[in-house]
């Protein structure tokens, strides 16, 4: 017997969650999100009622699977798409190389497993036509490779369709003509397609208009796979860029389930610009809504209308909470918490360890902040507006071009860093470098008049709060009370919408600790804890 049903408030995957991908297996539901230049790749999360959900794995987390040194900023993992069928989840994904001017380097794969933890296969490559690979699986057994098509040449429409392709399962490859199955509307942008049947009608679910604040998920639909495409009456199911002052903004890229008794859900994309300003700090998040089939065979909001709602009545189904997540990791076991990622490297072992000092994480001082290739910055997700993070770094560096300690960071262009360094006639210092959206130099300030003297040795505690758009740094030695350091920052520019101007980053703000030897030394960091709570 279940409960009744509950209300669902969005964001349901609050912090840097875009683009889901949604699958119902039983009585489990699973979302996919994409996760860009952040190790390992895709974010999975598990939920059995829709409104709770926990996050289980991170498949894409070995050499063969995934490397993406070198990839810039906001490239990596777009998109991906999960859906099971004949025993297995299969997950579609695009691995990014370039993403900036006329030209896109987007090369899709896929991979397998028999449970949603793993073992998941070795990747097989599809193609590089486009990016937002998706995979349906026809109810006559054969399966279907989606993408959107990217033409680089002047004067043509660079979002040029979807493309649809035969994928054999048993040669592991594309097969058969490739078709152009649908061009979008005049919104444009065309983009994460998805198929569906029902009623004998192959339903098409788009993601259109940009990922900014015109974003939209657009439907079409046609009694054969291959089209043609006709488009919803409204064109749209969900859009927020009709009414500027929701809380839910940049509505968009969606992915429809079916619940056990029928209901249907979508779940999309979505933003939550501060108030007055269209700036995104968590970047883009996971949002649902609940949907109705009309009698005319198309899919609509149940709230009626196009935007989409900040509370949603959730599905008839049993309440079914997850433990929190802790506030405070000591760093007592032998794996990195779930909660933490690292950019780009599937080589973990040479920027961080959790067994060389018991109790602690220790990083290696490697490239510089913003490197493209291994860079030790260890962080978890920025999942609301206001927050305190603490951590305690023991750390003796020999030159100038060593430093650790605490970090927000969005992007080699945006950051604010509190660093333990070296100074010539002082020696240990505290310090902060800061990279308020300096696009393209990514040129350092210097928001201290002069360095903070330390002692020589001893651990340096660290918080970092972010009340009322501004993010503050504060510091103690062991038994003192906690001093602030620095100006009020403007938390606000940790967001999408800065540094390389509106909409061209895509990922989210992010705290951390990090370690910089720009020497080769590779002189280590220990941390002894890290504690993070939303206030």
């Amino acid at each position: 017997m279940s409960n009744a049903p509950q209300k669902i408030r969005n964001p349901i995957l609050p912090g840097f969650n875009p683009d889901p991908s949604i699958c119902r297996v039983g009585d489990d539901y699973y979302i996919a999100t994409s996760t860009f230049e952040w190790y390992p790749g895709v974010q999975i999360h598990h939920s059995k009622d829709l409104k709770n959900w926990r996050l289980v794995t991170r498949p894409l987390n070995r050499p063969e699977q995934l490397d993406m040194r070198g990839n810039p900023d906001s490239c990596g993992i777009w998109a991906p798409c999960l859906t099971y069928a004949d025993g297995l989840f299969w997950l579609v994904y695009t691995d990014v190389k370039r993403y900036d001017g006329s030209f896109k380097d987007t090369h899709n794969y896929i991979v397998t497993a028999p449970e949603i933890d793993g073992p998941w296969s070795d990747p097989v490559y599809t193609n590089s036509s486009g990016f937002d690979p998706s995979l349906y699986h026809d109810d006559d057994g054969r399966k279907w490779h989606l993408n959107m098509i990217w033409d680089h040449r002047v004067g043509y429409n660079s979002f040029a369709g979807i493309a649809l392709q035969e994928f054999d399962p048993v040669a592991n490859k594309l097969t058969g003509p490739i078709r152009n199955i649908f061009e979008g509307t005049p919104l444009g942008l065309t983009e994460g397609p998805h198929l569906y049947k029902r009623d004998g009608w192959y339903y098409l679910l788009t993601a259109e208009g940009g990922t900014a604040y015109t974003h939209a998920v657009t439907l079409a639909r046609s009694r054969r796979i291959e089209g043609p495409y006709e488009v919803h009456p409204e064109e749209h199911v969900v859009t927020a860029r009709f009414d500027p002052d929701n809380p839910v903004q940049r509505a968009g890229h969606g992915d429809i389930v079916e619940t056990q008794s029928g209901e249907t859900y979508l779940v999309h994309l979505m933003g939550r610009p501060r108030l007055g300003q269209n700036r995104c700090q968590m970047g883009r998040e996971t949002a649902i809504q609940k949907c109705v089939w009309g009698e005319d065979g198309w899919l609509r909001l149940a709230a009626g209308g196009l935007a989409p709602e900040e509370e949603v009545t959730g599905p008839d189904l049993p309440s079914h909470p997850f433990a929190e997540e802790p506030v405070r990791h000591d760093f007592d076991g032998p794996e990195l918490p779930l909660v933490f990622q690292w950019l780009r490297t599937p080589y973990p072992e040479r920027l961080f360890s959790l067994r060389e000092r018991p109790g602690h994480l220790r990083l290696y001082g490697r490239e510089s902040i913003g490197s493209f290739f291994e860079q030790s910055l260890v962080a978890r997700r920025q999942t609301a507006y206001n927050y305190e993070v603490e951590t305690l770094v023991d750390f003796l560096p020999e030159n100038a071009q060593q430093t650790a300690g605490l970090i927000a960071y969005y992007g080699r262009y945006q950051f604010y860093y509190l660093a333990i360094a070296w100074r010539e006639g002082m020696g240990r210092v505290l310090t902060i470098h800061a990279c308020p959206g300096d696009y393209p130099g990514a040129f350092l300030t210097a928001p201290l008049d002069a360095p903070v003297s330390l002692a020589e040795i001893g651990p340096v505690a660290m918080k970092v709060t972010v009340e009322d758009m501004a993010l503050r740094f504060w510091y103690r030695m062991d038994g003192e009370d906690w001093q602030r350091i620095g100006p009020a920052f403007d938390a606000t520019l940790l967001a999408d919408e800065s540094g390389r101007g509106a909409h061209a980053n895509f990922t989210g703000a992010f705290v951390g600790m990090h370690a910089m030897d720009v020497s080769g030394q590779a002189l280590p960091a220990d941390f002894d804890y890290f504690s993070y709570r939303n206030l």
